[in-house]
């Protein structure tokens, strides 16, 4: 019994196709990079000097009540947004991951951090930019909060 292949050829690959490959392979490698730079960045000594977060806040006693975790998540929150605007918010996302990283805590309000700076990104960059900058910190907040700022 004889087998014919019909393959379909085409003179072109369509831009959807190509940005598709294109991701298909630059995205596997940023998301192994990011996780290798998060996993150097943490504190493994155990030292609490090498601390990223200020002393304003890390290493109150009362830090366990409510109202300072929502004191430190806001003051972290004011810290990232002038960062957002004095520098880029590449730089405040990284700062965000490196907190949340050094106290565990902060988790809880990763994506409503991450959100509010991409909404203050689209502010201060125009919604294109600011997705430019977009990348997996607190898994897409940061895009929702740019695409919510965009709509």
């Amino acid at each position: 019994m004889k087998h014919s292949t019909n393959r379909q050829t085409r003179s072109g690959r369509g831009p959807a196709q190509m940005i598709g490959r294109s991701l298909a392979f630059v995205l596997p490698v940023v998301l192994v990079l990011s996780g290798t730079l998060a996993v150097t960045r943490v504190n493994w000594s155990g030292d609490p000097t090498n601390s990223v977060l200020t002393a304003s806040d890390a290493s109150a006693p009362e830090a366990s009540s409510p109202a300072a975790a929502r004191a430190a998540h806001e003051v972290l929150r004011d810290r990232l947004l002038a960062e957002l605007q004095e520098e880029d918010p590449g730089v405040a996302l990284t700062h965000l991951q490196e907190a949340v990283n050094d106290r565990p805590s902060l988790a809880r309000h990763c994506a409503s951090l991450a959100r509010a700076l991409g909404r203050a990104a689209v502010r201060v960059y125009g919604p294109t930019r600011a997705q430019s900058y977009s990348r997996p910190v607190c898994d897409t907040a940061f895009a929702s909060g740019v695409l919510a700022a965009h709509h």
